[in-house]
């Protein structure tokens, strides 16, 4: 099959599962991301070449047990302030230019707050002031792929400056730029067009995601940058791994969820 039509096929096929599994029913959505962090967790163990047992074990059951019971406000911060800090230790990988060598230690840490620790916080990001809302969750990730794909036209087309060469030599500042732009525009025609909100609610967020992705998408090029391989995996024909496709929306969600909490504070 030729590998144009193959992406394709698997990428319509990977949007219409994650559509009608969020949209069917909250049950539905967290069976559909369950499956995507247990294959995610293995993928990334294999990355960081650490034992995959212990990692999906404990990480189905901590899905599992917030996924079916609602915590307090407190653990629900707590549990925040753990993937955050993780997600610093990701940057400032990002940024170091040597030579990376993970202590057995660093590699849990890695995989429960870069992996696990986000999938439970993204099972909380659809629910709004009236209950379970998958037009939240599904307005996060289109403006994620939009993002993507103006990143990629505006850099393909005006792009001159790189943005972070050794790591990624394809994305550019103009790129960068035209990206939250479209984001930003996408996500007024969806507070007015698609989810009753705050069309400023909404911007700030297009701004959040746009950045917080790219750096989602580095960072997880850094990872495979050092193990050496293309992608993740190729559960996905022309994609990669199932990480390949979701190293945005894992590393954007704690800092949606920071700003969905911080507007609840002031609110």
């Amino acid at each position: 099959m030729n590998e144009t039509l193959k992406r394709l096929l698997s990428g319509v096929v990977y949007v219409a599962l994650l559509i009608i599994a969020t949209s069917y029913s909250v049950n539905s959505f967290y069976l559909l991301f369950g499956i995507f962090m247990i294959i995610a967790v293995y993928e990334f163990c294999q990355l960081i070449h650490l034992n995959k047992t212990a990692p999906i074990l404990l990480g189905t059951i901590a899905y599992c047990l917030a996924s079916q019971f609602r915590t307090n406000k407190t653990n629900d911060i707590l549990l925040l302030i753990a993937t955050l800090f993780v997600s610093l230790k990701c940057l400032l990988l990002l940024f170091n230019s040597k030579k990376e060598k993970f202590e057995t230690l660093s590699k849990y840490v890695y995989t429960f707050g870069y992996v696990i620790l986000p999938f439970i916080i993204i099972t909380k990001i659809p629910f709004g002031k009236n209950g379970y809302n998958p037009q939240i969750i599904l307005s996060v990730f289109v403006l994620i792929w939009t993002n993507d794909t103006f990143a990629y036209v505006v850099g393909k087309s005006i792009g001159k400056h790189r943005l972070i060469e050794r790591i990624s030599p394809k994305k550019t500042i103009e790129g960068f730029i035209g990206g939250i732009v479209f984001s930003v525009i996408t996500s007024i025609l969806i507070s007015k067009y698609y989810i009753e909100g705050s069309m400023f609610i909404w911007t700030i967020s297009a701004v959040i995601i746009s950045i917080f992705s790219t750096f989602g998408d580095l960072i997880e090029s850094k990872f495979k940058r050092i193990a050496d391989v293309k992608d993740s995996g190729n559960i996905m024909p022309g994609h990669g791994g199932i990480l390949d496709r979701l190293d945005s929306i894992i590393f954007v969600a704690p800092f949606v969820y920071l700003f969905y909490q911080i507007l609840y504070y002031v609110s």
